[in-house]
């Protein structure tokens, strides 16, 4: 890298050169780009240099450091203000990194995203996710300490930094996510909000006049307001009330002009979402007395100054460990768990005492999983969670667990309110903050309000559990408003997210089986409202089956099979029946229930061809919600007996038999099929 003469800078020329090296690295970035967004960058620099330098705990050479305050940059499209950061401060990034940013397969991609770039704790773009996540981080946090800590020891005492926009506070989600952080009294988040007074389309003001500090102040958060950017002992002294602060969240209102340093852009829409412009970055490096070339300059004195977040962050992380030895050495047996959690292994006989039903047993999957997770958490203790304000319909409630509220941080149930979609931020957060199985409830429905979490969640591909029920038109008389149609399709089409779909009481134990041991993504569990038979499992083949998300159910005796029968949920018994209605008139039947499709599809071929034999063409699906799904098992000779319109308010038992969900409609559809 060419670099200029030393010169001994004093300490606030060599703080301004720091702030400007974040700044001109954004600049360029986005030049040699020609895409991004440089204007929050240019902004918010000196926030992020007092952060990364001064005031957050982390070590570059070891961006997993448990001890480490986690930031989070909810504004994500200012990514060049993380990776510069990122850079600076002795990250695993290089220049070159840098100069790639937005290229295919660069570790420096538009938003951050947390598997590709060491340092980044969650992937944020869609604005209020972030916002959302580190809520979830800053209640894990509490948590977690809450379950180990001993003495004052001050082993789990970390926080949650963060910057975010406009465009964040404008979002619903932030308003759900901060609700719930105030009334948690979450004292260990700290959030810096950008307020420059510009978003895309122009002035805030177009859209966005409120008080932001009095919202804060109504939601139960510390407020604080800085009137220049720029200011940093002005800034230094907010944030240091922010960590004072313990009973509180805190917000930090920092005025600030977007494209500082731009003559002609600064302050307007102009700096947010495009590249300066060769002529306007030189106008912007003599604003700075910036060398013009080469680009992608920073001074050496500069650089020396970030990179003594390498020591710094050694000697962290360093007195953190001999306080953990010591931790160790008093408290054995804690130490071992919080090791064991942070590794994601399972206690010895954590399933040992998962229920197993029989046909007398006629449940909602609902009742049934919820038995299988009571078990569960009764031995793994990290498996935490809650509802939107639907526990006493969703059945996932830690009995005698106790309320995870203010100043009750052990509670094992959280209660999220009527949120869903800040609920499944949350449990992102609280996922990536690591040690914890997260769970959240709601109906099936309601995933419209969550699906941008959800998404994120399957693009981390990080364990999350979503457990959402009343599952189809089976729910009666509340209506189509909700009853899930075409969700179920819609949540297949996400990759990396497993949706599960048990269809009776054993294959919703097998189905919370699979959750537990499934590390490397979020799952969807799907469950019933209405009561279910069953199966006789002396007669059918095993729950266990399900395991490998679809198996063989039973079939006609001493026949080669004429016709597969397949279905999940509460449908699955409707193929069941059909097949001995069907074996009375003569005709060799296979059913296959399929609770998971993603699982299914994850198995090799010969299992898959040893269920869906490619011979056995004539097929028939049995579901409950839009076709969509099933048209690459069905093939072309087969048919789907589903929904094709919304649903209607009544008796879940007319439903089926006006939607067409009775055996009787089922071996018909078969003979029709069988006819072909």
């Amino acid at each position: 890298m060419a670099t200029a003469a030393k010169v001994n800078l004093n300490r606030s020329d060599l703080d301004l050169a720091s702030v400007n090296s974040i700044r001109v690295l954004a600049i360029d970035a986005v030049q040699k780009a020609n895409s991004g967004h440089p204007g929050m960058p240019m902004g918010m620099a000196p926030v992020g240099y007092l952060l990364f330098t001064r005031f957050m705990r982390h070590n570059p050479k070891n961006p997993k450091w448990f001890g480490r305050d986690r930031f989070v940059l909810s504004a994500g499209h200012g990514s060049m203000l993380l990776y510069s950061l990122l850079y600076l401060t002795g990250y695993d990034m290089t220049l070159d990194d840098i100069k790639n940013f937005r290229q295919l397969g660069s570790r420096t991609p538009g938003h951050p995203e947390n598997y590709l770039t060491p340092g980044v704790e969650t992937t944020t773009g869609p604005l209020g996710q972030g916002f959302g996540n580190g809520v979830g981080m800053a209640i894990a946090a509490k948590h977690l300490e809450n379950r180990f800590e001993r003495d004052n020891s001050g082993v789990f005492d970390h926080r949650i930094f963060g910057i975010c926009g406009d465009g964040d506070l404008m979002e619903g989600i932030s308003s759900e996510a901060a609700s719930i952080a105030g009334h948690l009294g979450l004292g260990n988040i700290v959030y810096i909000y950008d307020d420059n007074h510009v978003t895309i389309d122009g002035h805030t003001e177009l859209s966005f006049d409120e008080d932001v500090c009095k919202r804060f102040d109504a939601y139960g958060w510390h407020t604080q307001h800085v009137e220049d950017a720029n200011d940093l002992p002005m800034i230094s002294s907010a944030i240091e009330n922010a960590i004072a602060e313990t009973k509180r969240p805190s917000l930090i209102r920092v005025r600030s002009v977007i494209g500082y340093g731009s003559p002609h852009r600064q302050g307007t829409s102009e700096a947010h979402g495009k590249a300066l412009g060769v002529e306007e970055v030189k106008l912007t490096k003599q604003f700075y007395g910036w060398p013009l070339d080469p680009p992608f300059y920073v001074p050496d004195e500069a650089l020396a100054n970030f990179r003594k977040c390498i020591d710094r962050g050694a000697g962290l992380e360093s007195d953190w460990n001999s306080k953990f030895e010591t931790y160790a050495k008093k408290h054995p047996a804690e130490a071992s768990e919080f090791h064991a959690m942070l590794a994601k292994e399972l206690p010895k006989g954590w399933d040992a005492e998962l229920p197993v039903f029989t046909p007398a047993d006629k449940l909602a999957t609902r009742e049934s999983a919820s038995k299988a997770e009571a078990a569960i958490t009764a031995k793994v203790w990290n498996l935490f969670g809650g509802s939107a304000d639907l526990n006493e319909s969703t059945f996932t409630d830690v009995k005698g667990g106790g309320d995870f509220e203010r100043g009750e941080f052990a509670g094992r149930n959280l209660h999220f309110g009527i949120r869903e979609h800040g609920m499944c931020a949350i449990l992102n957060g609280i996922a990536l903050h690591g040690g914890f199985i997260p769970y959240g409830s709601s109906f099936l429905c309601f995933t419209d309000y969550c699906r941008p979490s959800i998404r994120l969640a399957a693009l981390m591909q990080i364990q999350v559990v979503f457990v959402f029920t009343h599952d189809s038109i089976g729910l009666g008389e509340d209506g189509p408003t909700h009853q899930p149609v075409e969700h179920l399709a819609a949540l297949r089409a996400i990759p990396h997210l497993t949706v599960i779909r048990p269809g009776d009481a054993n294959e919703a134990v097998e189905a919370w089986r699979t959750i537990m041991t499934h590390t490397h993504g979020p799952v969807m569990l799907v469950l019933s409202r209405q009561k279910l038979p069953t199966l006789d499992r002396t007669k059918f083949a095993p729950a266990s089956g399900a395991r490998r998300g679809a198996y063989v159910l039973g079939e006609t005796a001493g026949k080669s099979p004429e016709i597969i029968l397949m279905s999940t949920g509460s449908e699955l018994s409707l193929v069941v029946d059909a097949k001995a209605k069907l074996e009375e008139k003569g005709k060799a039947v296979r059913v296959v229930s399929m609770p998971s499709m993603e699982i299914f599809e994850q198995q090799d071929q010969a299992y898959r061809d040893s269920v869906l034999p490619p011979n056995i063409r004539r097929r028939l699906a049995v579901e409950a919600a839009v076709p969509m799904s099933w048209y690459q098992w069905v093939g072309p000779e087969g048919d789907i007996l589903g929904m094709t319109t919304f649903g209607a308010s009544g008796k879940y038992e007319d439903l089926e038999k006006h939607f067409g969900f009775t055996v009787e409609n089922v071996v018909d559809r078969a003979l029709k099929v069988l006819a072909r």
